[in-house]
């Protein structure tokens, strides 16, 4: 599995991040070439605070709040300890009337330090890719997670990615912004012929062999303004569905926009996730999304005549399935 998904507007690309090839088994394999492992805090979560803690037990380098003794404090951490030094360098504390830690503050560390990765992450080899998820930041319209139709969808779907802008992007919070592949800062070349060579990577391969191609959305919220879904680790229940899938199982509707998971089809035992809010979660409201098609026509034409036809055919194609 490769994860694409970008919450805050992070890079991460099969092309890009990592070197895929097609075996001589017609798999795609994937592999590592980072050496460092990379993150955003503050974070508000025990578990992910407790495992960036563990990246940086040694060779880290952080930009954050420091504490007296050198240690790392954020916002949601609990009580601030005396004496932290702020983002800015400048002595802080409760009163001072300003976050302790830049909203975007990042840490990286040696990859080895995580507690998580593969045993197989630098397997010259490589590891076969059996599934590719993209994602977006989105309070309403998309859902938790759905599949592509194929791999030409999944290529559309990757080529619309859209986030409401937060700390990590430039404009202003709660704008929609259009983020193909979470690739647009950092692409060297015409992002539409980006889009063609993923094209051309399907064309070329075995349908049956290449990954599926998903889209999450971990932000979406109710009406009232709550978070419809916990994330962080929860995260593992929809990957779950990810990994049925890519075997050939896991339950799902046909729906417009792609392969929907069905209520039992996501594993919500020990949550607080109703009912009714897992089937917000998992809902395709088509009104909602045939207001979002004149938007994607407005991304594609920013890349005129570069962009592939098979794309152009895509939105077309959403159009037609949303009538």
């Amino acid at each position: 599995l490769v994860n694409l998904s970008c919450a805050e507007g992070h890079p991460a690309s099969v092309m890009d991040m990592s070197f895929a090839n097609q075996a001589l088994s017609a798999e795609y394999m994937v592999k590592n070439h980072e050496s460092l492992s990379a993150g955003v805090y503050p974070v508000p979560a025990d578990i992910d605070a407790e495992i960036a803690r563990l990246k940086l037990a040694s060779m880290g380098v952080k930009i954050d709040t420091l504490t007296a003794d050198g240690d790392i404090w954020w916002e949601g951490m609990g009580d601030a300890p005396a004496g932290l030094t702020d983002w800015k360098g400048q002595p802080w504390t409760p009163e001072s009337g300003t976050p302790a830690a830049h909203p975007n503050a990042r840490f990286t560390a040696p990859a080895a330090q995580d507690p998580a990765i593969a045993s197989e992450w630098e397997d010259p080899a490589g590891v076969p890719i059996d599934a590719i998820l993209f994602g977006g930041r989105r309070a309403s319209v998309i859902p938790l997670v759905f599949q592509s139709f194929d791999w030409e969808h999944g290529v559309f779907l990757g080529s619309t990615m859209a986030s409401e802008t937060t700390a990590a992007a430039a404009g202003a919070v709660g704008n929609l912004r259009r983020d193909p592949f979470a690739m647009l800062p950092f692409c060297g070349y015409n992002m539409a012929d980006y889009f063609g060579h993923w094209l051309k990577m399907g064309a070329v391969a075995n349908p049956e062999t290449l990954p599926k191609i998903f889209y999450v959305n971990w932000f979406r919220k109710g009406d009232d303004g709550r978070w419809l879904w916990p994330g962080y680790g929860e995260n593992s229940r929809v990957l779950e569905w990810v990994f049925e899938r890519a075997a050939g199982r896991g339950e799902a509707v046909t729906t417009a926009i792609g392969y929907v998971p069905t209520a039992s089809a996501i594993n919500v035992e020990g949550l607080s996730v109703s009912d009714a809010d897992l089937a917000e979660l998992l809902t395709v409201n088509n009104d909602e999304w045939r207001r979002e098609v004149p938007s994607i026509r407005e991304h594609f034409a920013t890349f005129a005549e570069h962009l592939p036809a098979a794309l152009h055919a895509q939105v077309d194609a959403l159009e037609q399935r949303l009538a």
